[in-house]
C-alpha cells in the first residue's frame, strides 16, 4: 500500500505540473492573440483618422504644413542618400557577379543586362531602399505626443500627415536613385567580368528592357512610403512616459514596417504577375 500511495502521489504531482505548464502555454497564446487583435483594431482606427484628416486637408489646403513636409523629406531622403547609394551599388555588384558566373557557362553573357536591370527595377531596389528607410524613418517617427495634445494641437495633422507626404514623395525618388546606382554597379561587373562595354550595356538596356519595370518599382515605393510612415507614427502614439517604452515601441515600429514592406512586395509581385505586367 505504501508503494502504491507513493506512485499515486508521484504521478498526481507530475500530472499537476504538466497541467500547469499547459495552462501557462494556452494563457500565453491567448494573451498574444488578444494583443494582436487589440493592436489591429487600434491600427485600423488610426488609419481611419488619418484618412479623415487627409480629406480635411484636401478641403483646407492652407492648413497643410509644407515646411514640415520639406523638413521630413530632408531627414528621410537627403540624409539617406549615402547609405542608399552604397547599399544599391553593392547589391547591383552582387547580382551581376553571381549572374555573370552562371551566364558565362552558357555563353549568354549579354543577357546579364536584362537580369540586372529588371531585377533591380522591379524588386531589389524598391525592397532594399524601403527596408533601409524603414530602419531609419520608422524609428525616428516613434515619439511622444503628449505635449502636443496638452497644447490642444491635433497630432495627426501636425506630425503624421507631413511625414506621410514626405515619405510618399521621397521614397519613389530614392528608389529611382537606387535603380541608377544599382545598374551602375552591375555595369562595372559586366565590364570587368564579361567584357561588356558600357556603351553595349546601355544600348541593350535601352532596346531590350521596357520602361514599365522601372515604373512598377517606383509605383510600389509609393505604398511602401505610406505604410512606413503610418506604422512609425502609430507606434509613436503608443509611447508612454518612461524610458523603456520609447525603446520598446521603436523596435516594434521598425520590425512592423519591415514586415509590412516585405508583405506588400509579395502581394504586388503576385498581382503584377497575374496581370501579365
Amino acid at each position: 500500500e505504501q508503494i502504491f500511495d507513493f506512485y499515486q502521489k508521484h504521478y498526481q504531482n507530475e500530472f499537476l505540473k504538466e497541467k500547469k505548464i499547459l495552462n501557462r502555454f494556452f494563457e500565453s497564446v491567448g494573451k498574444k492573440v488578444y494583443d494582436i487583435l487589440k493592436s489591429t483594431k487600434l491600427f485600423i482606427d488610426f488609419v481611419g483618422k488619418v484618412f479623415y484628416f487627409l480629406l480635411y486637408l484636401v478641403m483646407n489646403p492652407k492648413k497643410i504644413r509644407f515646411r514640415a513636409t520639406l523638413k521630413y523629406i530632408e531627414t528621410s531622403a537627403v540624409d539617406a542618400l549615402l547609405i542608399v547609394a552604397v547599399t544599391a551599388f553593392l547589391v547591383g555588384v552582387v547580382i551581376a557577379y553571381q549572374g555573370a558566373v552562371q551566364l558565362e557557362k552558357f555563353g549568354a553573357n549579354i543577357f546579364v543586362v536584362e537580369m540586372i536591370s529588371i531585377t533591380m527595377f522591379r524588386e531589389i531596389a524598391p525592397l532594399v531602399t524601403a527596408i533601409v528607410i524603414a530602419g531609419r524613418s520608422a524609428s525616428s517617427y516613434t515619439e511622444e505626443i503628449d505635449a502636443m495634445r496638452t497644447m490642444n494641437f491635433e497630432p495627426i495633422i501636425f506630425l503624421t500627415i507631413p511625414r506621410i507626404f514626405a515619405l510618399c514623395i521621397s521614397l519613389p525618388l530614392l528608389v529611382f536613385f537606387a535603380d541608377i546606382v544599382g545598374v551602375i554597379g552591375g555595369m562595372v561587373i559586366a565590364y570587368t567580368s564579361l567584357d561588356i562595354t558600357y556603351i553595349e550595356f546601355i544600348n541593350r538596356l535601352q532596346n531590350e528592357v521596357p520602361v514599365k519595370h522601372l515604373l512598377l518599382g517606383v509605383f510600389k515605393a509609393l505604398f511602401f512610403g505610406f505604410f512606413i510612415a503610418i506604422i512609425g507614427c502609430f507606434r509613436g502614439f503608443q509611447v508612454e512616459n518612461n524610458t523603456t517604452s520609447i525603446g520598446k515601441y521603436t523596435t516594434i515600429s521598425v520590425v512592423n514596417a519591415i514586415f509590412v514592406v516585405i508583405l506588400l512586395d509579395a502581394v504586388f509581385s503576385v498581382i503584377f504577375t497575374q496581370m501579365g505586367i
